[in-house]
């Protein structure tokens, strides 16, 4: 059973990963989040020449998939860990060099693109951290081009609850508080799609199953 104190630390690395720890944190983030991150990316409907966007890639290892789906396409990641973006320029570097990926750092809320920029945008299990989701989901509307899609998916607050270190600083969600928040914004809900894996818990204590969710949004 872990402390408070060693919750609390796991939750501040989950949201922002540093140090030594951030890279075995971010190791076990890709592993145990791959299954939504490709689901998120599958439910992309990616196009040839598409500019993607996303939000809090973690160590990105993931990246050789996304730029496999369609031809020429073009992925650019923000996140708000110094870490993460090191460590994501490294691992993708040969994707760096030839211009077909490049990080960045952001403040978790303005997104550092003009109008219009993105044909798909997504983002995997980093909603529960944003510090103004309205504001940042108008920024993500800005951002996307007409036509465009954006991705969120999550973990549902049923699961999500049963996880001790969401107690510190972690705002949950269901299907009913994302439709409320995106009725807030100019976003349409194309679909959504819930799927449940079976995943190693991050808190060390075997295997859990997890219940996640894919909204597909449409400016």
């Amino acid at each position: 059973m872990k402390t408070d104190k060693e919750l609390r630390e796991l939750a501040s690395q989950l949201k922002c990963p540093n140090g030594i720890k951030g890279v075995e944190v971010a190791d076990l983030m890709n592993e145990t989040n791959i299954t939504m991150t490709l689901h998120s990316i599958n439910q992309l409907n990616l196009q040839d020449n598409d500019c993607i966007l996303e939000l809090g890639h973690g160590n990105c290892a993931h990246l050789p998939y996304v730029l496999k789906q369609k031809k020429n396409l073009t992925y650019h990641g923000l996140d708000i860990s110094e870490l993460m973006n090191k460590e994501a320029k490294r691992i993708n570097q040969q994707f760096v060099d030839r211009q077909q990926a490049s990080f960045y750092i952001y403040d978790g809320l303005n997104i550092p693109f003009s109008g219009s920029y993105f044909d798909r945008i997504f983002t995997v299990n980093s909603i529960y951290f944003w510090t103004d989701p309205k504001f940042l989901i108008l920024e993500l509307y800005r951002v996307i081009k007409p036509q465009g899609m954006l991705n969120i998916t999550f973990c549902q607050q049923d699961y999500m609850k049963q996880q001790p270190q969401t107690r510190f600083g972690f705002t949950l969600y269901n299907n009913a508080k994302i439709e409320q928040l995106i009725n807030k914004t100019q976003f349409k809900i194309v679909f959504f799609d819930t799927k449940t894996e079976i995943v190693k818990s991050k808190i060390g204590d075997g295997f859990v199953d997890r219940e996640f969710t894919t909204f597909t949004l449409e400016k």
